[in-house]
């Protein structure tokens, strides 16, 4: 006698690995569905992870234990839809009371898993074979499907690594141009001399090209933000912080600065920064606690210096209001996925003057070759 609960379960398994699936790895849109297998699975796992990497007291193998999560995940979650299928299937043939020719556990259910198992990965060892009609069809039909689920998995990587690739690339680039970590400031300080404007508007442009990929990409697999950069001083969340910044000061007025690239730029960063926080759920923080980041003393320091590199700052309290209604735009939002993706917010200017990651390097050179190579000289830009 079927026993009809059983097959429902493994059937209803089945099902819900399969949508899971598709919702995850070929359907190209944001799902707003509450209940998700994936989306249960990744908050669940993050925060003890989180937890763990912020127990580390050094910053670069906090960073580093960080950066594995996002790769080690993608392959744990694959498995664990791999798992759901072998189980559901197993349970399928239990309710059904499929029989096997040559039984190697004493136990149907073990016997059950081990058919799935061998049947789902299409390793087809022959030790176990169905003796009915609907044995024969089952196995048929788990083949198929773990052969597909294999198809889909070869398929899914390398889109969710040229994605980081390209990602990573822009992020790279920003390095020369805005320091490391990229800050509003020395972005502006950068292009102060001759043709530095024509680059800075090629560099919105670019951006703007780059934060719509960014959201499409990372709505259709949200898996990529966790997903860390090459050095502990970058993040696709700080540089398109730093971005949006330099669009803030240019919304609200720098001589010379073309505002109305700077409003396209802005739009897209920001609805892409939104949706993210919607992704993962990150309520944003208040406008109060975001107050700290550009405080009236550093906004002032911040004019004198771009007023040191030919920008002119509009000033003046109606200026000061536009600047903080446009940070309340975005700073909310950036505050909160920092918090729960663990990556730093760049500052609007560095107290410090240090060398950008491109000027570093593991071999200590002698002082001579320091005296002759113009990388070692911080005033190079």
């Amino acid at each position: 006698m079927l026993d009809v609960l059983t097959i429902v379960a493994g059937a209803v398994l089945i099902l819900a690995v399969l949508w899971e699936t598709f919702e995850t790895i070929v359907l190209p849109r944001r799902v707003t569905r509450q209940f998700r297998i994936t989306r249960y699975f990744y908050r669940s796992t993050w925060k003890p992870w989180a937890y763990l990497a912020n127990a580390r007291k050094n910053p670069k193998k906090r960073d580093s234990l960080l950066s594995y999560y996002g790769p080690f995940s993608l392959l744990l979650l694959l498995a664990l839809w791999a798992v759901g299928l072998m189980f559901g299937f197993a349970l399928i043939y239990y309710g059904a009371h499929v029989n096997f020719k040559g039984d190697l556990h004493p136990s149907r259910l073990g016997n059950d898993l081990y058919a799935s198992g061998t049947t789902l990965v299409t390793l087809g060892l022959g030790d176990l074979t169905p003796t009915s009609s609907l044995g024969r069809f089952l196995t048929v039909a788990e083949a198929g499907i773990g052969f597909g689920f294999l198809a889909l998995v070869i398929g899914y990587l390398p889109v969710l690594y040229q994605s980081f690739s390209r990602r990573e690339v822009t992020i790279s680039l920003l390095d020369a141009r805005a320091g490391s970590p990229p800050t509003a400031a020395e972005l502006l300080r950068r292009h102060g001399g001759p043709h530095g404007i024509d680059a800075l508007l090629q560099l919105l442009k670019d951006w703007e090209r780059w934060s719509a990929d960014l959201m499409e990409s990372h709505l259709s697999y949200p898996v990529l933000a966790y997903f860390r950069s090459q050095h502990d001083n970058q993040s696709w969340l700080g540089s398109l912080t730093c971005i949006l910044d330099v669009c803030s000061l240019a919304m609200v007025g720098v001589d010379d600065l073309c505002e109305y690239q700077a409003r396209l730029t802005f739009a897209i960063a920001r609805h892409a920064l939104v949706d993210l926080s919607q992704i993962f759920a990150s309520k944003p923080v208040s406008t109060a606690e975001c107050c700290s980041r550009l405080s009236p003393e550093t906004l002032e320091r911040l004019r004198a210096q771009l007023r040191q590199n030919s920008f002119i700052l509009r000033h003046g309290e109606e200026a000061n209001e536009h600047l903080e209604q446009l940070r309340s735009l975005y700073e909310p939002y950036a505050f909160a996925l920092s918090r729960y993706l663990l990556m730093d917010l760049p500052p609007w200017m560095k107290d410090t003057v240090g060398k950008d990651n491109w000027q570093t390097t593991a071999w200590k050179p002698s002082t001579a070759s320091m005296a002759e190579t113009p990388v070692a000289r911080e005033e190079h830009f």
